[in-house]
């Protein structure tokens, strides 16, 4: 019997080609969408999964009067809190990012600029399950410049021969000797690095304050240990030490502050939650979105929906062209049962063979959606659980778009069928404009999505920044340059393509040097109504003229004025923060002095800095990010130079200062970028989302567009007589192709109503997440509205005018 249905199955989808190719296309594409949204997912949601040990990372929140901040960075100290005063905490590390760095062997002249550089304490193999191939865990990191490389670095520097002993020579002069080589990280980490490096090389390390925020924070706990009550212990603790800081500073108790609504708190995160729900301005790596993953798999079920209502529509549509059959069946004697079996083998048949070419089609465009994601996914292996699993999903799939047509179909009276008294692609009118109502709802929402996406980043890579981005050059590690820095400045200067050049490592883009501290006005005494956490930038006196921003109020700095190097530039932001309101009236701002001796902010000694002008608020930070207060420095830091060029003969101005580099950089490489594609780069995983959105947008819109054009297809034929004889009334051509477009619009009208609001709900929340942000107008959903209405209408114009256009003579003479 099984044998037979099959039969039946393979000539109804040989007999009816159209049909079955629109129908197995749009499954097809359906699968394969959903299979790569699945693996995309599925990689997001497997980050740190591969750690053998319970992590967690430790976080800080404070609050200060207006001052509200969080940080994944903790002080110092707290590793030490944690390793020796918390019972539950088997092992607590401190990592320190260190950017990028000049790297040769020792017994070479040529440098390779490598990032992924961190600092690490002894036990980082221990907190994390990172296989180490030479070296032991024990080993590592116990005392200064020490190193330990990853195997692609490792295959790098020494080619055919083991790392361990060798040395590398960091910036010219740092010499580390590795002691082991680790396994690369995993895609799916958090955080990458090639080279970990020694805590004991770094000062900072030493810090005992706990108000100071510069390492990241990870430990190990047993799987019993409750993170609640971990977090009120870890903070009882913090507390015992942050106390005395805070009175010397604040001349108030945690317990005063807390009752103005202050705080100051450690947070846990357990490090599976860390990649998608971390959402501070600087992390360690690029973190995820969860809000991407609800929405990519709700993608992915819209998509092999449609595909499924496709089926179900074009089956009850040419409900008329099986009627006859169904009624000899069920006169010879077929129960409905037997005929429910038979629609859905034909349904399930055709859900297996799309799969395989949903299949094919991911093997295929798998290389490309890797590039546009960024990530290097994969096939799964084969094996009896993924085929077990496609078997399923196909099984499933099948059953879905071919339940309702089945008992529908097979519902059909053998009496009527055979007098011919079942109406011609009637079906059920009701349920059928109902789908395709909904395929038009999801196809509108996603047009509305893919358009809202593309009008905020368009706004953000248009919006007035308070700088200039375009045609600035950031040419890398001139700080290696040492005393010959500030000739190599004046040189690129005279060339003729260069109007302006600055040294500083602190530029308005995400990703660079960032420090901030608390000042206060003078003459106060420091309290929580007063201090403003500012960021604190260290330039030079061409920092200004290079990036053209807008002094608004008193003078620049100037090179011959000793004075100038105690005092600061504000931007409006600080200026409002530290309650100025004439500016002719701003004095002076101070803050803790730093004690070189104990590595400390002295609570007793304080540094005055009088206020030069005010700049224009710029945009120093992703537009998710309210401007800050800032403060500008002049002080010596030359990881970068910006070079502000006069033309957009890019090549012409590389090569000139290329050579002029060459002339002072001997063996140093020649790095380079530019600053707006720095700034762009803030935005991958926006542009990455508009990217994925519109793929995805318009494959759901075009299985849509089959479905519809199929259906609209199998109309016009069952009303060629009707048509004929309007023709033969007078009816005119425009007056047909309206007619039988009509009812489609309807539907398209109704979806986009009910659209709309869900859409419009959709996009504000998105948007909530942009402290600068595009403005919900109605033109944006009338555009969509309007888009929808015309991909309908293309759709069934080539059918409706094709039977609009038909001689009726012939067509009465055949009936």
């Amino acid at each position: 019997m099984f044998k037979n249905y099959l039969k039946i199955a393979w000539r109804n989808l040989i007999k009816n080609k159209l049909y079955s190719i629109i129908n197995i296309t749009g499954l097809s594409v359906g699968v394969a969408c959903s299979m790569l949204i699945f693996l995309y997912v599925s990689n997001e949601l497997s980050y740190d999964e591969f750690h053998e040990n319970r992590i967690f990372r430790a976080t800080r929140d404070l609050k200060i009067g207006d001052n509200e901040a969080s940080f994944p960075f903790t002080p110092a100290p707290l590793a030490s809190v944690l390793n020796n005063e918390i019972p539950e905490v088997n092992q607590a590390i401190r990592i320190r990012t260190s950017g990028s760095y000049l790297v040769k062997r020792a017994d070479s002249d040529e440098s390779f600029k490598e990032e992924g550089l961190m600092f690490v304490d002894s036990g980082f193999f221990k907190v994390f399950s990172f296989p180490l191939l030479e070296g032991k865990p024990e080993s590592q990191f116990n005392g200064p410049n020490t190193i330990a490389i990853s195997k692609r670095m490792a295959n790098k520097y020494f080619p055919n021969q083991s790392a361990i002993n060798k040395s590398l020579i960091l910036d010219g002069e740092d010499r580390y000797m590795i002691t082991g080589v680790f396994e690369d990280f995993p895609s799916n980490s958090h955080f990458q690095a090639d080279f970990l490096m020694s805590m004991a090389n770094l000062s900072r390390a030493q810090n005992t304050s706990f108000t100071s925020n510069n390492f990241y924070t990870y430990f190990t706990v047993d799987d019993n240990v409750d993170p609640k009550a971990l977090q009120t212990k870890i903070n009882e603790a913090v507390n015992v030490y942050l106390e005395p800081e805070i009175m010397r500073f604040m001349g108030k108790s945690l317990q005063e502050l807390e009752a103005l609504g202050n705080y100051y708190v450690v947070e846990v995160t357990a490090l599976k939650d860390v990649y998608l729900n971390s959402d501070f301005t600087i992390d360690i790596g690029l973190m995820g979105n969860k809000d991407y993953i609800y929405l990519f798999a709700a993608i992915a079920i819209f998509i092999i929906i449609l595909a499924c209502i496709n089926f179900m529509n074009l089956s009850t549509a040419r409900s008329s062209n099986r009627s006859k059959e169904i009624g000899v069946r069920k006169a010879l004697g077929s129960r409905k049962l037997n005929l429910i079996r038979q629609f859905l083998v034909e349904s399930i048949m055709v859900s297996f063979i799309s799969f395989l070419v949903g299949i094919l089609l991911v093997i295929l465009v798998l290389p490309v959606f890797n590039n546009i994601t960024g990530k290097t996914l994969v096939m799964p292996d084969v094996n009896l659980l993924f085929i077990g699993g496609l078997f399923v999903l196909a099984l499933f799939v099948g059953l879905l778009a071919g339940l309702y047509p089945a008992f529908y179909l097979s519902s059909f009276k053998p009496v009527e069928t055979l007098k011919g008294k079942v109406s011609l692609g009637s079906g059920n009118a009701f349920i059928r404009s109902g789908l395709v109502v909904f395929q038009f709802f999801i196809s509108i929402l996603l047009i509305i999505g893919t358009i809202a996406i593309y009008q905020q980043i368009n706004f953000i890579q248009n919006k007035e920044l308070g700088f200039k981005k375009e045609r600035v050059l950031l040419v890398n590690d001139a700080y290696m340059l040492n005393e010959q820095r500030q000739a190599f400045k004046k040189e690129v200067q005279k060339l003729p393509n260069v109007a302006a050049a600055s040294y500083s490592g602190f530029l308005p883009v995400s990703g660079y040097n960032r420090s901030d501290n608390t000042f206060w006005r003078e003459g106060q005494p420091p309290t929580q109504d007063n201090v403003v956490g500012t960021q604190i930038w260290s330039v030079d006196h061409n920092y200004l003229e290079t990036y053209q921003m807008d002094l608004i109020w008193g003078r620049d700095f100037k090179p011959d004025l000793a004075s100038d190097s105690s005092a600061v530039i504000i931007n409006e932001a600080a200026f409002r923060a530290f309650g100025f309101t004439d500016m002719e009236a701003i004095n002076h701002i101070q803050t803790n002095a730093f004690d070189e001796e104990t590595g400390q902010f002295s609570n007793e000694k304080f540094d005055t800095y009088r206020v030069l002008g005010v700049v224009k608020d710029f945009h120093y930070e992703s537009l998710k990010n309210d401007i800050g207060p800032l403060a500008f420095q002049l002080n010596d830091n030359s990881s970068v130079l910006a070079v502000q060029l006069k033309t957009n003969d890019i090549q012409s101005s590389l090569k000139g200062i290329e050579g002029v580099w060459n002339q002072f950089g001997s063996n140093l490489p020649f790095s380079y970028n530019f600053l707006d594609a720095e700034f762009n780069d803030m935005y991958n995983s926006e542009i990455r989302l508009s990217k994925i959105f519109t793929v995805f947008a318009g494959l759901a819109i075009m299985i849509g567009c089959l479905g519809l054009f199929a259906l609209a297809s199998f109309m016009a034929e069952q009303r060629t007589k009707e048509i004929g004889i309007r023709k033969v009334l007078g009816a005119s051509i425009n007056g047909i192709v309206f007619m039988l477009s009509k009812q489609f619009s309807k539907l398209v009208v109704i979806a986009f109503l009910i659209a709309v609001p869900l859409a419009w709900w959709g996009i504000s929340s998105w948007l909530e997440s942009y402290t600068y942000r595009i403005s919900i107008g109605w033109e944006l959903f009338a555009l969509s509205g309007i888009a929808a209405f015309v991909i309908a209408w293309i759709t069934v114009a080539y059918h409706s005018t094709k039977v609009a256009l038909s001689n009726p003579a012939k067509v009465l003479k055949s009936e």
